[in-house]
């Protein structure tokens, strides 16, 4: 089975085709997010360029799914995490993706190569370990059977780095519907990794990334308008509070009452909370509001919160931790997808 790969889009690619391999330049990386950069990245593969009707131009990779999976959880967590993290993540990535194949997320291709989708990263951070992981784990995906129905689906399995304590469940971040196997459950491994393991499982410009199981931030009220009103295009005024409508089973926001003396409005969910409190995008919606000091306009907002991501499914850094802890990855996938199956998928 193959997938077709949107990696970057540009006014005009630049790339160096070789013998087996081709190199994109000046990939860009985590867009929108706090890791925002670019690099040059290697694949294999077929390469086709599509001139878009924008203009434009973009880089589009087809290969096997397999090989596929290979990079994706090289360029998720490192490939010298433990084994076990790596078959769990090989079976989700592989799941998801077979997902996206039937229902591509873009136009032309089936998905992208950031974290919109997958990261998709090529073939520098990928080893022996990350393919010994995906041929160990071939073709092996996560069910679930809906009750009342005969036939069981593939798991739409969602992921992120880090929980902060409690994972989080689907209607918190996306459409209002309950997914029966993306439940709130408990997580204290990621509490307890030691900054020996972070080196090992986080790659490269992942490491950068301080203190995100409990994170601060601090605005002055001048500074957080200024950032709503770039983010929002909405000229707020000044803002008078932040005022949390609803929470997710994890304590994350997903509706948001911004309240300003020329303007108010409710916002969700969680990404756009996100999004919207911060120059570049806040570790999660998981937080507490403080205004300093307690007044009708207030000079200071901190922002205490925990996690890094939507919350929603496998906590990377607290499977990574329990792999340490000697859990199988089939363990790993039981206590993070509840009430799924491994399954191979029909060919």
């Amino acid at each position: 089975m193959d997938i077709r790969v949107g990696i970057v889009t540009a006014p005009q690619i630049e790339f160096e085709q070789r013998e087996h391999t081709f190199v994109l330049k000046n990939v860009r990386i985590g867009i929108g997010f706090h890791w925002d950069r670019y690099e040059d990245q290697e694949f294999e593969g077929q390469l086709e360029i599509r001139n878009n009707p924008d203009g434009t131009q973009t880089a589009i990779n087809t290969l096997d799914l397999e090989d596929y999976l290979c990079s994706v959880i090289s360029s998720e967590m490192s490939s010298n995490s433990p084994m076990e993290l790596l078959k769990a993540h090989a079976v989700i990535s592989r799941s998801w993706a077979m997902r996206a194949i039937e229902k591509p997320n873009h136009e032309g291709y089936h998905v992208c190569g950031d974290d919109h989708c997958q990261r998709y990263e090529g073939l520098r951070r990928m080893n022996e370990r990350a393919v010994q992981a995906v041929r160990e784990t071939a073709g092996m995906v996560l069910t679930f059977t809906s009750q009342g129905q005969c036939q069981s689906q593939i798991c739409d399995c969602r992921y992120y780095k880090c929980c902060g304590g409690r994972s989080e469940v689907w209607r918190t971040c996306w459409e209002d519907i309950d997914v029966p196997y993306i439940q709130s459950v408990e997580c204290p491994y990621c509490g307890r990794v030691s900054a020996k393991t972070l080196r090992l499982v986080l790659n490269d410009y992942d490491q950068e990334t301080k203190d995100f199981h409990d994170w601060k931030v601090r605005y002055t009220a001048d500074e957080l308008g200024q950032i709503i009103r770039e983010k929002s295009g909405i000229d707020f005024g000044d803002i008078v509070d932040l005022i949390p409508l609803h929470r997710g089973a994890s304590g994350r926001i997903d509706s948001l009452k911004i309240v300003g003396t020329k303007h108010t409005e409710i916002i969700g969910k969680e990404l756009k909370i996100r999004y919207w409190l911060s120059r570049s995008c806040l570790y999660s919606s998981w937080f507490e509001v403080e205004k300093e000091p307690l007044s009708i306009v207030p000079r200071h907002f901190v922002l205490s919160g925990h996690g890094w991501g939507h919350g929603a499914g496998l906590c990377q850094i607290g499977a990574a931790q329990m792999a340490e802890e000697g859990y199988t990855y089939e363990q790993i996938l039981a206590h993070y997808y509840v009430g799924s199956r491994l399954g191979v998928a029909a060919k």
